[in-house]
């Protein structure tokens, strides 16, 4: 099993309820393929550096996971079918990635604690 993480954008005419739905789809196809999502992260509604399909503005969407390297092609695959989304990419992780992610993930963490104690 090999160590990965998905950055998506989603269009932003999709409802909330649209926007959840989707990424259920996506974690649920990596638990159905033998992958384990360890992490996954709702970035918002963000603008975008430059237009994709004439939208300034688009859903961000991370995933981290673990799944065999032969799965990513088919999981990519249902990316480019999915008219909701408009970019994706997926990066696999070193042992030195993999560092980072955890110092990333702890800091989003500390910076939710520290909002809800105010």
């Amino acid at each position: 099993m090999n160590h990965y993480e998905t950055v998506f954008i989603l269009n932003p005419v999709l409802s909330e309820s649209q926007v959840k739905e989707t990424v259920k789809k996506y974690e649920d196809y990596l638990t159905s393929k033998g992958g384990k999502v360890l992490y996954k992260e709702d970035w918002g509604l963000k603008k975008l550096a430059y237009q994709i399909q004439k939208k300034k503005t688009g859903f961000y969407h991370l995933f981290e996971f673990e799944i065999d390297g032969q799965e990513i092609a088919p999981f990519e695959l249902e990316f480019r079918r999915d008219d909701s989304v408009m970019r994706y990419l997926t990066v696999k992780l070193d042992k030195h990635a993999q560092a980072w992610a955890e110092k990333r993930k702890k800091r989003v963490q500390e910076k939710y604690a520290n909002k809800n104690k105010k």
